[in-house]
């Protein structure tokens, strides 16, 4: 459920449970979750925590706010608009591959692990390799047609990179 709901939007999600078990904190944040906080704890606890979401989700990223649009021979991304162009059309992205696709292209030709990949798509880096790669695949097919060659540079054992297009 939660990873659907990650599918669909970026709405920060903080899991408390009574589950102490570190295997259960684990499969929390590789669903999705941005925070797990086990019971008891504290009423301020809760609040630092809720205000630390808020603000890593303002940022939206680690990149500069004043690159709003970044363009190259078969793409354009408008981070404000949060709308990505190729061709004469508009692709149509989920929350979390906009947010994939965006830290991607802001880091274009820099090699990014699955660690700095789940901390700056998903707010954490348990982020699963699995759930890194599956997305990235979805992004890769929705790509595909629109930009070639595919600009989605695997560098197995290390991470990804956004290669610009010639042209």
């Amino acid at each position: 459920m939660l990873e659907r709901l990650r599918d669909l939007s970026d709405v920060p999600v903080l899991m408390l449970s009574a589950q102490r078990d570190e295997l259960d904190k684990v499969r929390g944040l590789r669903a999705g979750a941005d925070d797990f906080v086990t019971k008891p704890f504290g009423g301020h606890e809760l609040v630092a925590r809720v205000e630390a979401l808020l603000r890593r989700q303002r940022r939206g990223g680690s990149l500069p706010a004043d690159v709003d649009l970044y363009s190259d021979a078969g793409l354009t991304v408008d981070h404000a608009q949060r709308v990505a162009r190729a061709g004469d059309g508009e692709l149509r992205l989920t929350p979390l591959e906009f947010r994939l696709l965006s830290v991607l292209v802001r880091n274009a030709g820099q090699l990014l692990s699955a660690d700095q990949l789940g901390e700056r798509v998903w707010g954490h880096e348990l982020a699963a390799f699995d759930q890194v790669k599956l997305t990235i695949g979805r992004l890769r097919r929705k790509l595909a047609g629109h930009v070639e060659p595919d600009p989605i540079e695997t560098v197995r054992g290390f991470g990804y990179r956004y290669r610009a297009p010639a042209g």
